[in-house]
């Protein structure tokens, strides 16, 4: 970190390192996975003359006394301009006059912490509200809501009503006034059938005597 960016945020007061909302920055809190490409993108809603973003990575907890660890900024005159141990390989940053976009390349778990765009004032220090950077191996994966399983009630089927049978119910006496009758039916015809037998028979008789 440049000497003279140190000894603005040593000596700037407590007030002028909380988040404004001067500065939009976006998103505030991202998961990635390992060796993905990050964009944390700030915009300056009133930019100063020849404004240039700075970012920083915060590696505690946001405190009083939290390290601020100087990434990079764009300088117009001299272009991009990095922070000790930071190299084009780690990260990018591309700025319009109003935003300022920070790519960090292929993250690792190392990389997770607080990401924040800073302006410098005359001489209040002006920061985004912070991107809370969290690289992890494999991606959480959303739970998926567990199906109900409905049982279908078993419905009792009701018994088979008995099927009431048409006509008259063929009862012993019945069946034997059946049986008497078809008896009484078949002598009868056995009668009639026997005496026509006879009176043939007497007439065949009468009628050979009388041609004799």
């Amino acid at each position: 970190m440049p000497l003279w960016l140190c000894l603005l945020l040593a000596a700037a007061q407590p007030a002028a390192l909380r988040s404004s909302m001067v500065h939009q920055q976006t998103p505030s809190s991202k998961v990635a996975q390992n060796n993905t490409k990050v964009d944390i993108v700030c915009e300056v809603k009133t930019p100063p003359p020849n404004m240039r973003i700075y970012w920083l990575r915060q590696l505690q907890t946001p405190s009083m006394n939290s390290h601020y660890e100087f990434l990079a900024f764009w300088d117009p005159a001299n272009q991009l301009v990095y922070g000790n141990n930071v190299g084009p390989e780690e990260l990018t940053v591309k700025q319009t006059s109003t935003q300022a976009v920070l790519s960090l390349n292929s993250v690792k778990p190392e990389d997770s912490g607080v990401y924040f765009c800073m302006t410098v004032g005359s001489p209040e220090l002006t920061f985004g509200k912070g991107t809370q950077l969290t690289v992890v191996d494999v991606l959480p994966t959303t739970a998926q809501p567990t199906k109900k399983t409905t049982t279908k009630k078993r419905r009792c089927r009701p018994f088979p009503s008995p099927v009431t049978p048409k006509g008259p119910s063929c009862g012993p006496l019945t069946l034997g006034l059946l049986v008497t009758g078809a008896v009484i039916l078949l002598v009868s015809l056995a009668v009639s059938i026997h005496l026509y037998c006879l009176r043939r028979r007497a007439r065949l008789r009468f009628m050979k005597k009388f041609y004799k």
